[in-house]
Parts: C-alpha cells; sequence; structure tokens
C-alpha cells in the first residue's frame, strides 16, 4: 500500500483537534489517523486503550471494518518519528463513526465531505492546489521569495525527469542516481549525505535549503536538462556523465559566490521544530548497558 511516489503526509484541524492523514494520488483517497480520529471524537484520555478495546470488540462481532484497516506510516506529534499507524480511508472512518457514540459525529462527517470537495476543485482549478501550497509554506514562516523560487524548482524539476524519461530513464531508483549526481558534484554530498548534514530524514531536502541553496539547486538541474536536449544521452550510463556536468556548472557558481563571500554557502540550517535523537548512539548505549548487566 505505502508508495512514497503517491502518498502525501498531511496534517488537518478538526475543532482544533490534529487528524494525520496520507493522501493516495493514484486513489485520490485519504487514509486517516484512527487513533486521532477517536480522540477527536471522544472524550478519552487514552485513545489508543479505547481503539484497542474497540478493535477487539468489532472483532467478536464480525465486523468487516477490521479487515479494511492499513497501517501506514505517519509522522509521530510527539518526538516527529515515523510509525505505522492503524488508518482507514473515509468509507471506513464513516463505518468507524457508526461505533462511537459522539455529538461530533455529524460535524466530523461534514469535515470529510469538505476535503474530498477540496481536493475535487484543485482537479478542475490547479490554480487552488498553487494557493494552497503557498499558504503551507507562508505558515511555516518561508518569505515569498524563497515561495517564488521553491515553486519554479519544482516545475523545472519536472521539465528535468521529462527529458530524462526521453533519454531511456523509467526506473525510480535512476533518477535517484541521476540525482545525486548532480548534488555530489556541487554540494559534496549525495541527497541522503546531505539531509544527514542538516540532520533531517523523512522530510523534503529543498523544504530545508536556504534560498542560496535552492538556487544552486535549481541551477544544476536546469543546466542538466539544457545539456541533456542537447546531447541526447540514452540510458543511465551516459546520463550520468550530464548529470555531473549539469552539476559543475552549479558548483561553479558555488565556488565563486563562496569566493566573494568568503565563508560556505552550504549550510546545516533546517527548518524543523523539532529534534531527532541519536538512534544509533542510543542503541550502542543500550547494548553496552546490557552487556554489562549480563557480565
Amino acid at each position: 500500500m505505502e508508495n512514497k511516489n503517491k502518498l502525501e503526509t498531511i496534517s488537518n484541524l478538526f475543532e482544533g483537534n490534529e487528524i494525520r492523514s496520507i493522501w493516495d494520488a493514484d486513489k485520490e483517497e485519504y487514509y486517516f489517523s484512527v487513533v486521532d480520529v477517536i480522540a477527536a471524537l471522544t472524550n478519552s484520555n487514552i485513545p489508543k486503550r479505547y481503539w484497542s478495546d474497540l478493535k477487539r470488540k468489532l472483532t467478536e462481532e464480525g465486523s468487516q471494518l477490521y479487515e479494511n484497516i492499513v497501517q501506514l506510516k505517519i509522522k509521530s506529534q510527539k518526538d516527529g518519528k515515523s510509525y505505522l499507524t492503524d488508518t482507514l480511508d473515509t468509507k471506513g472512518i464513516l463505518r468507524l463513526i457508526e461505533s462511537i457514540p459522539s455529538p461530533k459525529a455529524e460535524p466530523f462527517k461534514l469535515w470529510l465531505a469538505q476535503m474530498g470537495n477540496d481536493r475535487i476543485d484543485e482537479v478542475f482549478d490547479p490554480e487552488i492546489a498553487i494557493n494552497r501550497a503557498i499558504d503551507y509554506y507562508r505558515n511555516r514562516g518561508y518569505d515569498d521569495k524563497w515561495i517564488e523560487a521553491r515553486l519554479k524548482g519544482i516545475l523545472d524539476r519536472k521539465k528535468l525527469t521529462d527529458v530524462w524519461k526521453e533519454n531511456g530513464i523509467t526506473r525510480n531508483y535512476e533518477y535517484a542516481v541521476l540525482t545525486n549526481e548532480i548534488y555530489q558534484e556541487w554540494s559534496g554530498m549525495k541527497a541522503s549525505e546531505y539531509k544527514e548534514y542538516k540532520n533531517i530524514r523523512k522530510e523534503s531536502l529543498r523544504d530545508n535549503m536556504t534560498d542560496v541553496e535552492v538556487a544552486l539547486a535549481n541551477l544544476g538541474e536546469i543546466a542538466t536538462r539544457e545539456l541533456a536536449k542537447r546531447h541526447k544521452p540514452y540510458g543511465l550510463k551516459e546520463n550520468k556523465e550530464i548529470a555531473k556536468k549539469g552539476g559543475h556548472v552549479a558548483k561553479v557558481a558555488r565556488e565563486d559566490m563562496e569566493k566573494e563571500l568568503g565563508q560556505s554557502v552550504v549550510s546545516k540550517e533546517n527548518t524543523l521544530n523539532y529534534k531527532y535523537l541519536d538512534d544509533n548512539k542510543t542503541l550502542k548505549a543500550k547494548s553496552k548497558k546490557e552487556l554489562k548487566e549480563k557480565n
């Protein structure tokens, strides 16, 4: 079920309650965190226990709702990490509501319907989706100059992947390899290494870049696209050579800027309002403790 290419984690508010959800672009369907829905509809202090008891009851009654549960990785509100979470699609949530006595049931149904209408409206008028993206970035504190560069970068990225597709690139890992060639050349790091440098994980790398970094990333991809259109490489090997050349264009621009500034423009800054724990250190400490206890 889970596919990074089509699932987008979204947080939606219902009467001040955060309902974590995932949008499946292929199926045009939302999947909602069941625990969040229960927390919004009930006064339970422990919604997880409420859901556990309800699941057991539904199973005993032979309800098919239990069979429709899909576990998807959704980011935790507490530590920012992603965990497998019980989710249901819109129909499943509506059936769930029938099993929960709550005065908020009808308002919640109307909220679900409105969310669906918003997505349908975006199909007929894509500008609505663009405005939603702008509002999203503004709410997270990005200025309009950064947003403009980010949205332009998304379009330029799409143009590049279209060219790659014409040049024989069809698999997801191939797109990742070519992207890494560009990043490696101008930043000295692969995308995964760049994320580690900025101390981010599943979050978008570009959403955590400064405006200068975004500009360099865009320049590398634009240069790669134009070189690919001119030289028409075919297959992964030939496209890797062109991607490296495109990244080199951004590298030259970076070096010129750093020469004038006297400092690096590749930043460790990110936009997260939370910090990840160092899992490796935690695991090592735990292992040492367990070993000491055994001895």
